[in-house]
C-alpha cells in the first residue's frame, strides 16, 4: 500500500549546480528568483565576453554579489574554456578559490558558445592539469557536427568525445550537465565515482512532443532538446534511485519573451521560479520523497568536496498557479518579460514563503 503524502516537506537547504544568470539589468530581475530557494549555485560564464579569466570572474562575481543586499548565497564561477586557454591560469584560478570549476562548451553548441573548444583535442594539457588538481569539468554533453540528428547528439558525444577522453585522463572528475538520454543516465549511473550529472526539472517534465504540442512552442525549447518519451522516463526512474552521482542543475535560461517568440528563437527555459516545486512533485509523482532531499541538498555537494548547506528550506503541499510571465528589465531598452517554465499551470508543492531557517 502506498504511503499518504506529507502535507509539508523540510529539506537541508538545497544548491542549484547549473546555472545561466546572464549580467547587467537582466541578472538583476532575475537573481532573486534563484537566491529564494537556493544557498549556492554554480554560475554558467557563457556571457558576452565569456569569462575566460580569473579576474573576469571576480569581477561577474562582484556584480552578483552588489546585488544580493545582504541575502545568504554563494556564486560559484565557473572558467569559460576555448581552445587557447592556459592550464597555469586556470589552475592559479582554481588554487586562488577563483574558479570552482571549467565548463566545456563545444563551438557552436548553444548560446553564446561560438568561442568553445573546436576540438577536445586542443585542450589536453588543459585536461590534464585539472585531472591533477582535482578542478571538475562541466560539459555541454553534444557534437555540433550538423550530419548528426540533434537528437541523437548527446548519445554520439558521449561514444566519439566522453569516453575517449576518460580513457587519456581516467581521473578526471566529470559532470555530464542537463543530461536528457537514456544512454546519458546510464553512462553515468555505471561510471566511476569521478562521474556525475545533473538533471534540469524540466526534463523530467516534457518530452519532444512538447515543443509541438498544438503547436510551435518556443518556450519549451532548450539545449540539449527534449528527447523520447522513453528518456524522459529513464530520467525519472534514475533520480528516483537515490544514485548518489545524480544533483539538481537546473540549467535556468531566462530570455526575453520576444526573444524566444520569435523567427529564431532562443534556446533556454526559466526554470528557476519553479524549480524546486517542479523537482518536489517529480519524486512525490516517483514515490522517491524519501531521496529528494539527497538530490536537492547533498548529492552535489559532496561531489564538489563542500560542506552541506545549514538551515532547511520548507514546502507544502498546496496547489497554486504558476504566473503566465514575470517582468524583466533589460540594458538599453523598455521594460519586457520573462516566461517561467509551467507558466498558466497548477503545481501542487509550493515553496514557503519565508522558507530559509
Amino acid at each position: 500500500m502506498t504511503a499518504p503524502l506529507p502535507d509539508r516537506i523540510a529539506i537541508r537547504r538545497p544548491d542549484d549546480w547549473h546555472l545561466h544568470l546572464r549580467d547587467g539589468a537582466m541578472l538583476a530581475s532575475v537573481l532573486p528568483h534563484t537566491v529564494r530557494q537556493f544557498a549556492r549555485a554554480i554560475v554558467m560564464p557563457n556571457l558576452v565576453p565569456p569569462v575566460t579569466t580569473p579576474d573576469m570572474a571576480v569581477a561577474y562575481r562582484d556584480r552578483i554579489g552588489a546585488l544580493l543586499d545582504g541575502a545568504d548565497f554563494t556564486p560559484l564561477m565557473t572558467c569559460y574554456l576555448t581552445d587557447a586557454t592556459d592550464p597555469a591560469l586556470l589552475a592559479r584560478g582554481h588554487r586562488d578559490g577563483v574558479f570552482t570549476a571549467a565548463k566545456l562548451y563545444p563551438a557552436h553548441a548553444t548560446t553564446n558558445s561560438a568561442l568553445g573548444v573546436s576540438d577536445i583535442a586542443k585542450i589536453d594539457a588543459v585536461l590534464e592539469k585539472m585531472a591533477e588538481i582535482g578542478m571538475p569539468l562541466l560539459v555541454h554533453g553534444e557534437v555540433t557536427d550538423p550530419v548528426v540528428d540533434i537528437f541523437d547528439r548527446e548519445a554520439v558525444f558521449i561514444e566519439r568525445v566522453l569516453i575517449p577522453t576518460l580513457k587519456r585522463h581516467p581521473n578526471l572528475k566529470v559532470v555530464m550537465e542537463h543530461i536528457t538520454t537514456e544512454e546519458a543516465a546510464s553512462f553515468v549511473l555505471g561510471g566511476g565515482a569521478n562521474i556525475a550529472a545533473t538533471v534540469t526539472p524540466h526534463h523530467l517534465v516534457i518530452n519532444r512532443n512538447s515543443l509541438f504540442a498544438g503547436g510551435l512552442r518556443p518556450h519549451a525549447y532548450c539545449l540539449p532538446v527534449a528527447k523520447r518519451e522513453k528518456h524522459r522516463l529513464a530520467l525519472r526512474k534514475a533520480v528516483a534511485s537515490g544514485s548518489k552521482k545524480l544533483f539538481i542543475g537546473t540549467d535556468s535560461a531566462p530570455h526575453a519573451r520576444e526573444a524566444k517568440e520569435s523567427g529564431c528563437g532562443c534556446a533556454g527555459i526559466f526554470c528557476a521560479p519553479t524549480a524546486l516545486e517542479v523537482y518536489a512533485t517529480v519524486f512525490a509523482e516517483e514515490g522517491a520523497l524519501d531521496h529528494f532531499e539527497a538530490f536537492a541538498s547533498r548529492n552535489g555537494a559532496a561531489f564538489y568536496g563542500l560542506p552541506p548547506n545549514t538551515g532547511t528550506v520548507t514546502l507544502t503541499r498546496e496547489r497554486w498557479l504558476v504566473p503566465e510571465t514575470l517582468p524583466v528589465k533589460l540594458d538599453g531598452a523598455a521594460d519586457t518579460t520573462v516566461v517561467p517554465f509551467m507558466a498558466g499551470q497548477t503545481l501542487s508543492w509550493k515553496l514557503a514563503a519565508n522558507p530559509v531557517s
